[in-house]
C-alpha cells in the first residue's frame, strides 16, 4: 500500500488519528543518503530505510543520534528494546541474517502494519509485518526499539 493521504489511519480504541506530513510522502530511495549526510532534513534529495525513518522521528518530536542499524540495537540511553505492546513510531530492525549490522529499519504504525522505505519499492509503503517476514531480505525480525523521551533528563555534573 502506497502512502497516498496524509491522514493513514484512524485507531477506533484511542480515537487517535495517524497523520504523517506531505513531505514523507513521495520520498525516493537514494542508497546514498544516509544519516548524518548533508542536507540531511531535505528528503527532495531521497533517503535511504534509517534516514527516511530518522526525519520521521524527528517530526514526530523523537530524536535520535545518527545511529547505524547495529549502533541503535546495542543503544540503551535513547532507546530500549521492546518485546511486545508495540506502540506507533517503534522501530522494527528486519534483515535477511539474525545480525543487526546492515539491518533494514521499518517504523510501526499499528494493527501489524509497518511503513519503511526500500530501494525495492523506491517510496514509502505500508506492509504488513508477517508480509515482511515473509520476504527473504527480511526474513529476520532482529528486534523492536522505542525511542525514549529524553527531553526532561537533567544531567548534574560533579568537578
Amino acid at each position: 500500500m502506497k502512502i497516498k493521504q496524509t491522514v493513514l489511519s484512524y485507531n477506533k480504541f484511542t480515537n487517535d488519528t495517524l497523520i504523517i506530513p506531505k513531505r514523507f510522502e513521495n520520498v525516493e530511495y537514494n542508497g546514498t543518503r544516509i544519516p548524518g549526510v548533508k542536507e540531511q532534513e531535505n528528503l527532495r534529495l531521497g533517503a535511504n530505510c534509517q534516514l527516511f525513518a530518522y526525519e520521521l522521528l524527528k517530526e514526530m518530536k523523537k530524536e535520535l543520534p545518527n545511529f547505524r542499524s547495529s549502533d541503535l540495537w546495542e543503544d540503551n540511553i535513547y532507546t530500549i528494546k521492546i518485546e511486545n505492546n508495540f506502540i506507533q513510531f517503534d522501530i522494527i530492525l528486519y534483515h535477511y541474517k539474525p545480525e543487526a549490522y546492515g539491518a533494514h529499519i521499518a517504523l510501526y504504525l499499528e494493527a501489524g502494519k509497518v511503513l519503511h522505505l526500500s530501494k525495492e519499492n523506491k517510496i514509502p509503503m505500508i506492509e504488513a509485518h508477517n508480509s515482511m517476514l515473509n520476504q527473504e531480505k527480511y526474513r529476520y525480525c532482529i528486534g523492536v526499539k522505542r525511542v525514549l523521551d529524553i527531553s526532561n533528563l537533567k544531567t548534574e555534573f560533579t568537578i
